[in-house]
């Protein structure tokens, strides 16, 4: 008598002919693909999972506009999967309507399925973006007569998130790379990245597409560029024989940019097709047609705006990304714009006199980021060329090889051809002076106090250790004495100049110059100056007299800190009776572009 087999072992053999002619599917897949290998966590992924902690979607995890509505009957939650005959065939509409050739195939579908499937909660907060970001790309776009599915080029680019900055650096909603961003007028300072504005990037973005479809006449191929570069893009095409198509030349390309194509069309798709995919619009607080803009004309800050108008501060950040800071850096006569609910922007106009006022009430904190913007720079690339050295590139820039070598962590002085070197580093260029206070409050030299973060004139002994500077000559305010006194370090074994100098916080070009050395050789037990500190002490009209000579000697000279920006023209305009050539002849400067800001130079002999 035969056994009957088991409902579960009947189920548990079906189910091993089916994985296995899944996996059979699946090698047939793999072979076709080639060298395609989809990797999940890349620069698109990334991107997508920069939006999972985005707090501007707090409380809004649905959507609801009417136009919304689930037309398809999908219960919540359910993920619709597609046959590729569908997939194929809503392609080839999708095809029909646009000038950029969008193909279905296996590339394609993986990231379809990225962003349909497996990242769906993610793209659905892209979607809620995308109402605020594309009626301003679709703008842009139609104004330089391009195709409007380039809009979705920025998911795939930065999930539409303005602040996303990419591990080697590129920022914002177009990604741009500083270099890149220069070249269309994206301007960066401490302050203010315009890379990270959407209206500014999406022009340049225009400007740099339209500049590749000059080259290329190839939208595909426009795309790879912008991902890749045009020089790749031009090794790939000659590589493969000189095709002009990127599916025939994508073996050639880097290993990013074959999946970055592929990622472009997948999301056209999937945003073209949500609601086939059950997708809906997680909405953000705010909507683009509820957002105005307005004409900052002084230094304004997002705190200062958010206490006087009760604009949440996250609002100004959200729809004002390019300011890094939160500052308005509005001075001299260069006005910005700034983005507000249009329901504050009739307010904003009626104070704006009193809004400027309120900052004026706390003048410290004004001027305090009045410095900050006038002393922050940006830090200097150079990029090696063919037969420049270290000591060529120095000599150009005005520094020495060691500050090179620190700058850049060089340890000899092997460079590369193509190498990027920082040949400035961003710093502050001069340093407000602080000046004691005295125990009666009448007696602290208030001018002197005042003009701390403008230049100083002083005369001093070019052969002296110490100098003695008396303060402003007021009734009633007595005489102070400036002494300047040497910090010392004296040298234990095992330590090197870059290890003191970094205990003292001062540069090694400094050690060297305050101890004549020509080297970065010390031994132990050696005494170095690592610095120089200013010592004030009020004295009496005769203590005044009696250390101030009766007659000054002809070393004795009025002298300048350079600031960022002079000239020996714009010197000798401050300086009345001084000419620019009697400047060279008293500083033997026979190079004016050799002036650094924080060198002091004489501007005329003491009388």
């Amino acid at each position: 008598m035969k056994k009957c087999l088991s409902l579960p072992f009947i189920g548990l053999i079906l189910m091993l002919l089916n994985t296995s002619a899944y996996a059979q599917n699946r090698h047939q897949i793999d072979s076709t693909s080639r060298d395609f290998d989809f990797i999940k966590d890349d620069f698109i992924v990334a991107a997508l999972d920069s939006l999972a902690n985005l707090r501007y979607f707090e409380g809004f995890e649905c959507a609801t506009s009417d136009e919304l509505e689930n037309v398809f009957g999908f219960s919540n939650g359910f993920v619709p999967v597609y046959s590729d005959s569908v997939y194929a065939e809503r392609m080839r509409r999708l095809d029909a309507t646009t000038p950029i050739k969008l193909t279905y195939n296996q590339y394609v579908k993986d990231y379809i399925e990225l962003y349909a499937v497996k990242k769906r909660l993610l793209t659905q907060r892209v979607m809620g973006l995308a109402q605020i970001y594309f009626p301003m790309f679709e703008e842009q776009l139609d104004r330089f007569n391009m195709p409007l599915e380039l809009k979705y080029l920025a998911i795939v680019e930065s999930a539409l998130n303005p602040e996303a900055r990419s591990r080697v650096g590129a920022t914002g909603l177009w990604q741009f790379m500083y270099g890149t961003g220069k070249m269309y007028d994206l301007k960066v300072s401490s302050f203010v990245d315009d890379r990270r504005d959407p209206i500014k990037s999406t022009i340049a973005a225009c400007e740099h597409m339209n500049d590749l479809y000059k080259m290329y006449n190839d939208w595909l191929l426009v795309l790879a560029a912008y991902n890749s570069g045009a020089g790749n893009v031009n090794k790939a095409i000659r590589r493969s024989g000189g095709k002009m198509d990127f599916w025939q030349i994508r073996p050639f390309l880097p290993l990013e940019t074959r999946g970055y194509v592929p990622a472009f069309i997948g999301v056209t798709y999937v945003m073209t097709y949500a609601a086939e995919h059950n997708l809906k619009p997680v909405s953000p607080r705010i909507q683009h047609y509820e957002i105005d803009t307005v004409t900052v004309k002084d230094i304004l800050t997002f705190q200062q705006i958010s206490e006087y108008m009760q604009i949440p501060v996250e609002d100004l950040q959200f729809l004002n990304p390019s300011f890094k800071s939160g500052v308005i850096p509005a001075v001299d006569g260069k006005p910005y714009t700034l983005r507000l609910p249009k329901k504050y922007v009739p307010s904003f106009v009626n104070n704006e006199a009193q809004l400027y006022a309120l900052l004026s009430q706390k003048e410290t904190e004004k001027q305090e980021l009045l410095t900050m913007m006038k002393t922050v720079t940006q830090a200097e690339y150079h990029k090696v060329k063919r037969g420049e050295s270290l000591g060529r590139i120095a000599s150009k820039y005005h520094c020495s090889i060691s500050d090179l070598k620190r700058w850049n962590k060089i340890k000899g002085t092997t460079i590369q051809i193509g190498q990027r070197l920082i040949v400035r580093p961003e710093t502050t260029i001069e340093q407000p002076v602080y000046y004691a206070k005295k125990s009666e409050p009448k007696a602290e030299p208030e001018n002197l106090a005042s003009k701390s973060s403008q230049a100083k004139e002083t005369v001093e002994k070019s052969d002296s250790k110490s100098e003695d500077i008396a303060s402003a000559d007021t009734s009633n305010q007595p005489k102070t004495v400036i002494q300047t006194e040497n910090i010392t370090h004296k040298v234990k074994k095992g330590e090197s100049l870059n290890l003191i100098a970094k205990e003292h916080k001062v540069q090694i070009s400094d050690i060297q110059e305050w101890n004549k050395l020509k080297g970065t050789t010390i031994h132990p037990n050696q005494v170095l100056v690592v610095g120089k500190k200013e010592i004030i002490t009020p004295v009496s009209e005769e203590e005044l007299a009696a250390k101030t000579p009766a007659k000054q000697n002809k070393s004795d000279f009025i002298y300048y800190t350079v600031q960022q920006g002079d000239t020996l023209w714009t010197i000798a305009q401050k300086h009345n009776g001084v000419s620019v050539e009697e400047l060279k002849k008293l500083n033997n400067i026979i190079n004016e572009k050799s002036l650094k800001p924080g060198q002091k130079i004489k501007v005329a002999v003491a009388s």
